[in-house]
């Protein structure tokens, strides 16, 4: 098991993994789950790259924010940029999935100091954040404890494992060790409830309307590693956001479904290298 390191930035402290050598790779999970989404890829790219993948508080970290924190979407792609100067890592490549691929583009597009590379997996983007089968998600967190009372029903594996739950991010199915995992710290502090609620409450597709539109200047290299088959967000959204990236190349990702990292973590480890690899005596931007 991966030992964790602790940092203190102005949202709180956050835990976080820091692995290999070489360029630097971030990695951003999404909603309700951990670092342990990207548990099957970093391996292989350690020997090659530094893979850092931070507990982000969107639900399933176990360490609360401050009672003030912004942590609206915005907010944690700010707490990234603020890890990222406090790292010193320059030219990293962010690879971002879910909810983090909408994290990241506004990461990416606000902050773009010391961005060398974009890496999105399937995520929210335009006005899909979050798409319509999770919007459920964002009216419940303007009621006092409904979004807890929503979400129990992902306690139990049928449901969980079902298209009514979780079923359709995977198509291996996520892993139960792995979900009661990610949900325990949720379910189990209500601290962690707050946060999440105010994760939730912060969404808006105004933010990735805009980070899509500024996307027009992000003039690094980007790769859209897609699941084909994905069913929440489908392969017309990678071509859409491919028309918005000047150096945007498009992969897909065959046999999975949104968590490709579980589904395919071979595959999409192996686009990682190979992309990173082939623009890494590029012209790569990096903020200098």
């Amino acid at each position: 098991m991966t030992a964790m390191r602790e940092i203190d930035l102005s949202a709180g402290r956050i835990r976080y993994s820091d692995t290999g050598s070489g360029e630097p790779i971030l990695f951003v999970h999404g909603l309700l789950a951990s670092g342990a989404l990207w548990g099957m890829v970093t391996p292989q790219l350690e020997s090659d790259f530094r893979c850092i993948v931070p507990e982000l508080p969107l639900g399933a970290h176990q360490i609360p924010m401050k009672p003030d924190a912004d942590i609206s979407p915005r907010g944690v792609a700010n707490l990234l940029a603020e890890l990222i100067e406090k790292l010193e890592l320059d030219g990293v490549t962010v690879v971002g999935n879910d909810t983090g691929g909408a994290i990241s583009q506004l990461l990416v597009t606000e902050h773009p100091e010391h961005i060398g590379r974009l890496v999105l997996t399937p995520c929210d983007a335009f006005e899909h954040f979050f798409p319509p089968a999770f919007r459920p998600l964002q009216w419940l967190s303007r009621i006092p404890g409904a979004l807890a009372v929503g979400l129990q029903p992902v306690r139990f594996a049928p449901i969980r494992n079902s298209p009514l739950g979780f079923g359709w991010l995977s198509k291996r199915g996520i892993p139960n060790e792995l979900a009661e995992e990610a949900l325990k710290p949720y379910f189990s502090n209500r601290a962690i409830r707050r946060d999440t609620q105010k994760v939730v409450r912060g969404v808006s597709n105004k933010d990735t309307l805009a980070a899509a539109e500024r996307l027009r200047d992000f003039d690094r290299p980007a790769l859209l590693a897609w699941a084909r088959e994905d069913k929440y967000f489908k392969v017309k959204l990678a071509q859409r956001l491919m028309e918005r990236l000047p150096q945007g190349r498009l992969e897909l990702i065959e046999d999975s479904y949104t968590f490709v990292s579980l589904d395919q973590p071979e595959r999409l480890a192996t686009l990682i290298r190979e992309f990173v690899q082939s623009t890494s005596h590029a012209d790569v931007a990096s903020g200098a």
